[in-house]
């Protein structure tokens, strides 16, 4: 399958809200929340009027728009009314601290930030430590408002019946900033063009895992993370299905209560979830046969918990890789066609190539680079053009990711170029030793990361969350871990040490940050 070719004159908003509505689907059921749900007409309505808001308080085509809402149809609304007047969606973690928010002002350039009431003295303590200092739009309740314009007022009571008309942007114009997910240093800001988000939806969506208008689909991460907003927005926003949302934090107490409420038939989970909802406590009984199938990303998902997935609830588990640079995801497994502890093979309509570090093309059971090209390449890292110069070669883009494929087409993640570690002369990939670690029923979750040690030479040191969570298991099960993988693995791969955590460090999109780590080491 080839990749999708939008019109020259495209708008994402036209693309997934407002042609639902021209093509009949108006009133079918777009968002589902426990308060209610909203149709599709509804959702365009409320759009319009966000977008004519955002354009009165000044706000011009190019322009960025921050968006730090929780999940609801203000977050959508707001998406997709900064989208319809030519502006620029930056999504961001409504959780940030006001120094990070700060950072964020003056690397965005953001011309307004629309946040919600919770957040507002972070976001406003945040304007005051930076230099660029956008104007805000407050949603919800909020003690210190003061004199920032309001959703309620601005937006919700609008009053505007008619259509806003779209800006007639150009398939390659900037849409949405994502963020380079990586596990350690800054993150950078990928600038996706609307081009972009129609061609995954196409490929990956629908040609590859079927979305269909009977889906329901719900998110264990949140819509500002690119994942989310692809496989529990745009993508059922294609075919006329509906969304699950909810602004509560993802435990697996709220996952299984919101699937019995709302009967999703497409769950978009991550590893760490999926180890937590496993190890619940009553995760036996929980009933989950509304799922068609569950999709696993962010991180590779260790074929040991697959298979304890698969037994616990007896669905399809899905993992996938995909990248901000890429959009979302090009290599997964499909339906029908899972091999655990795999990444699955290439989404027809993306080309996957692993190379060496002089871009040579390797044979299938090498370690290389991977280089990927497609219709979803970003346009390249804001400020930042030797990066962009280095990542993005012609029609490939080449991250730091490693992988090996095998003769039949699956592709295994080897971990990141910068995470691959040089232990006594010879290398070792954490990813090995994490799937190994993994296995070990006492293991809930586990990370390994280089550490110098005195002598200023690299030493493998294994991070783990034991089963149960606490980091009080006690040196008896550090020992035996460590003595574990003498036993069976070669003796340069085994860790130096095993540090037992209550929890694993998080980076702003929930992974495992390794850099934190090493700090701690």
């Amino acid at each position: 399958m080839t990749a999708f070719e939008p019109p020259e004159r495209f708008n994402i908003a036209e693309h997934f809200l407002d042609a639902r509505v021209c093509e009949g689907a108006g009133e079918r059921e777009a968002l589902r929340l426990d308060a209610g749900s909203w149709s599709y007409r509804e959702v365009q309505a409320l759009a319009d009027r966000a977008g004519r808001a955002l354009a009165r308080l000044g706000v011009r085509p190019g322009e960025r728009v921050l968006i730090a809402l929780p999940d609801g149809p203000e977050f959508v609304a707001a998406l997709f009314g900064t989208l319809k007047i030519g502006a620029v969606v930056v999504m961001v973690n409504p959780d940030l601290r006001p120094e990070s928010l700060a950072a964020l002002y003056d690397y965005t350039w953001a011309s307004r930030a629309v946040v919600g009431g919770a957040a507002l003295a972070a976001f406003a303590e945040a304007r005051e430590r930076a230099e660029w200092k956008p104007e805000l739009l407050v949603v919800g309740d909020a003690d210190g408002s003061g004199s920032w314009p309001r959703w309620e007022e601005d937006v919700e009571g609008g009053g505007e019946a008619a259509a806003l008309e779209v800006l007639r942007t150009h398939r390659d114009d900037a849409a949405i900033w994502l963020f380079s997910g990586g596990t350690t240093g800054a993150p950078k800001g990928v600038v996706q063009p609307h081009a972009s988000f129609a061609n995954t939806t196409e490929l990956y969506a629908k040609a590859a895992l079927g979305y269909s208008a009977g889906d329901v689909t719900m998110s264990v991460p949140k819509l500002f993370f690119g994942y989310a907003t692809g496989s529990n927005l745009l993508f059922p926003f294609s075919v006329g299905a509906a969304a699950v949302l909810f602004p509560e934090h993802p435990t697996p107490e709220v996952v299984f209560e919101k699937i019995r409420r709302h009967r999703p038939t497409i769950l978009v989970n991550v590893p760490k979830m999926v180890a937590a909802m496993v190890a619940h406590p009553e995760a036996a009984s929980q009933d989950l046969s509304s799922l068609r199938f569950a999709t696993s990303a962010g991180e590779a998902l260790p074929a040991p918990l697959y298979q304890r997935w698969k037994e616990t609830f007896g669905v399809e588990l899905l993992d996938g890789l995909g990248t901000a640079e890429m959009w979302h995801i090009f290599v997964s497994n499909l339906p029908g066609a899972v091999r655990p502890g795999t990444l699955g093979r290439v989404v027809p309509g993306f080309e996957i190539r692993v190379c060496d570090e002089d871009g040579r093309e390797l044979p299938d059971g090498e370690v290389g680079r991977m280089w990927v090209r497609g219709g979803s390449r970003a346009l390249g890292y804001w400020r930042d053009a030797a990066k962009t110069a280095e990542a993005f070669r012609g029609e490939w883009f080449v991250g730091g990711d490693l992988v090996r494929r095998d003769p039949d087409g699956y592709f295994h993640y080897c971990g990141r170029g910068d995470d691959v570690l040089k232990v006594g002369g010879k290398w070792v990939a954490p990813q090995e030793v994490e799937s190994f670690l993994a296995k070990h029923p006492a293991v809930a979750e586990c990370a390994v990361v280089g550490v110098e040690n005195a002598a200023g030479l690299t030493e493998p040191w294994a991070f783990v969350v034991p089963t149960g969570g606490g980091a009080t298991a006690g040196y008896d099960l550090a020992a035996r871990l460590q003595r574990h993988c003498l036993d069976h693995l070669d003796p340069h791969k085994h860790p130096r040490r095993v540090v037992l955590l209550g929890e694993m460090p998080r980076t702003h999109l929930g992974k495992v940050d390794r850099g934190a780590l090493r700090r701690r080491a």
